[in-house]
C-alpha cells in the first residue's frame, strides 16, 4: 500500500499509463489484423492501402516506446513480404 503522497501519486499515474499502453497495444494488433485481412482478400491494392495506414500506426507506437523499434520493423517487414508474395 502506498504510504507517502509521492507513492500514491505514482500509483495513480501507473494506472493511467497502463490503460494508455493497453489501448495503444490493442490499436497495434488491430492495425496488423486489418492488413492480414486485406491480404486474405487477395486484393493487392487494398492490402497496400491497409499496409500504408498500419505503418504509420506501428511507427507511432514504437516512437512512444510501447514496443521496441526492432519489433516494429519486424512487423512491417513481415507484412510487406506477405503483400509482395501476393500474385
Amino acid at each position: 500500500m502506498a504510504n507517502s503522497a509521492q507513492a500514491r501519486k505514482r500509483a495513480r499515474q501507473n494506472i493511467s499509463h497502463r490503460n494508455r499502453n493497453m489501448s495503444l497495444r490493442s490499436e497495434l494488433r488491430t492495425a496488423i489484423k486489418h492488413v492480414r485481412k486485406a491480404i486474405g482478400s487477395a486484393d493487392k491494392n487494398t492490402a497496400q492501402a491497409a499496409y500504408q495506414a498500419s505503418v504509420a500506426t506501428i511507427d507511432s507506437i514504437a516512437d512512444k516506446g510501447i514496443i521496441h523499434k526492432n519489433k516494429a520493423a519486424r512487423h512491417k517487414s513481415r507484412l510487406s513480404s506477405a503483400i509482395k508474395a501476393m500474385a
